[in-house]
């Protein structure tokens, strides 16, 4: 059975961000809603397999690749939380730094 899903505030702004971004780039909604989708759809896949995403430095937290993105998420008994949403092209100290938080 799948899991519920919960957003944490960082992974809903996170992903605010990127899709705005895109949308301010590109002058155009196409590329954002499509993102948004495979975030969607992804997100979906995690709760039905939530094991699929590749383990961490940190205990408990997975990461799943997404395009150019990381989401990374945590599995409970009764739900899965997306902690954040990242551009893996980004400094990967920072990362890690985002991880221990």
């Amino acid at each position: 059975m799948a899991k519920q899903v919960i957003w944490s505030k960082r992974a809903f702004n996170d992903r605010r961000a990127i899709l705005e971004y895109w949308i301010d780039r590109n002058q155009s909604m196409t590329y954002s809603k499509r993102l948004n989708q495979i975030f969607e759809n992804t997100t979906e896949l995690i709760t039905k397999f939530p094991k699929i995403g590749k383990k961490t430095v940190v205990p408990d937290i997975r990461i799943k690749i997404v395009k150019d993105y990381f989401i990374t998420y945590r599995e409970t008994k009764t739900v899965i939380e997306i902690l954040t949403i990242w551009d893996y092209r980004q400094d990967p100290v920072d990362f890690v730094r985002t991880l221990r938080k």
